[in-house]
């Protein structure tokens, strides 16, 4: 497999073993959000940034429907926006956090 299909099966696959919920709605709850962020992140250079305070702040950003769970389309952005700041990094840019509608423009 192509690495690019490889990291799309992985998203998918990560979400549905962590939203796992006997099939019903399929979204991560606080403490399921959390555990992917603890278990699937394993590089410092990410994990030593992610406090509980960010997690509860990255549930209510992504969250646009208030529900208080993080749907596959939610879960996307929050992998989407990691991506961003890895790649900021990684190019000397620094990873700027966005709130709101700004984020929304990007």
């Amino acid at each position: 497999m192509a690495r690019l299909e490889q990291v799309i099966t992985n998203i998918v696959d990560i979400f549905l073993e962590y939203a796992d919920d006997g099939g019903k709605k399929r979204q991560l709850n606080k403490d399921e959000f959390k555990k992917v962020l603890q278990q699937e992140i394993q590089s410092p250079e990410l994990k030593d940034k992610i406090s509980a305070d960010d997690i509860d702040e990255a549930i209510e950003l992504m969250d646009k429907n208030h529900d208080g769970e993080v749907n596959f389309r939610e879960f996307c952005r929050c992998v989407c926006v990691l991506a961003k700041c890895y790649y900021q990094k990684k190019t000397g840019k620094g990873c700027k956090r966005v709130k709101g509608k700004e984020e929304e423009g990007e």
